[in-house]
């Protein structure tokens, strides 16, 4: 087995705990680690999104459980964004600009969590037509940029549902849980035509996301509060994007 560091393994255990807390699987920030600890960025995609694969799979069940989730919320999005999360999975892309549309997509993570969650607590009621009309072409270019990042894609999806006032926070968080579950599956077939997972890193960091993912998502479902917790972690990922992206240019 690849000898991982513990500082790396105990990153990736906070990660899925902060993440899951809030329906996510955490492979923006998986990404970054990686990125930070120097492995090999054609390796680093597929690893993240296993790892997000392990996550959301425990949150979708604990959010469904839980009774959050509302399958007209997260389906008009997941059409289109599956198979574009597989074609964006395939494509191939420089270190540069891989570093830059993860540092961007960093970014646009760390200006979800310092949004207030309270302005979605009475979402409003939308037609079948204008979900539909919205959510398909939304989900599509969603599922493209995460299939080329290696993420799931509902760190994106989870803002603009609450800005549309469509869900309330807790619904977000099952909508992005299942949106980043099949984005992750559809993404991961398209970086497995590049390469296979290297199982002897996946092992370790497979196990600590478990773990971390299954208290988070607990914890995130029944409950405690998440705006502190994203704050926290919106200033760390603020960081790590723009770190990146002055680096690639």
């Amino acid at each position: 087995m690849t000898e991982l560091p513990a500082w790396l393994i105990a990153g990736f255990f906070l990660i899925a705990l902060f993440y899951s807390m809030v329906g996510f699987g955490g492979g923006s920030s998986y990404l970054a680690v990686l990125v930070l600890a120097g492995l090999s960025y054609q390796t680093i995609p597929s690893l993240a999104l296993c790892c997000n694969l392990i996550v959301t799979a425990g949150g979708c069940w604990h959010f469904y459980r839980a009774g959050h989730f509302r399958i007209r919320n997260v389906l008009p999005f997941i059409i289109l964004s599956v198979p574009m999360a597989y074609l964006g999975g395939r494509m191939h892309v420089s270190k540069e600009v891989f570093c830059i549309l993860l540092g961007f997509s960093l970014f646009a993570v760390a200006v979800r969590m310092f949004m207030p969650n309270r302005i979605s607590q009475d979402p409003r009621e939308i037609s079948v037509k204008h979900a539909w009309a919205i959510g398909v072409p939304l989900g599509g270019a969603l599922g493209l940029l995460a299939g080329i990042v290696g993420i799931g894609g509902g760190i994106f999806l989870s803002p603009l549902l609450l800005l549309m006032r469509w869900v309330t926070v807790k619904q977000a968080a099952a909508a992005a849980s299942f949106f980043i579950l099949f984005n992750s599956i559809s993404g991961l077939a398209g970086q497995l035509q590049k390469g296979a997972v290297d199982a002897a890193l996946l092992l370790p960091l497979g196990l600590a996301v478990f773990a971390g993912g299954q208290i988070g998502s607990r914890l995130g479902a029944y409950r405690i509060p998440v705006i502190r917790l994203q704050q926290m972690i919106g200033v760390l990922v603020l960081y790590v994007s723009v770190r990146l992206i002055m680096g690639a240019l």
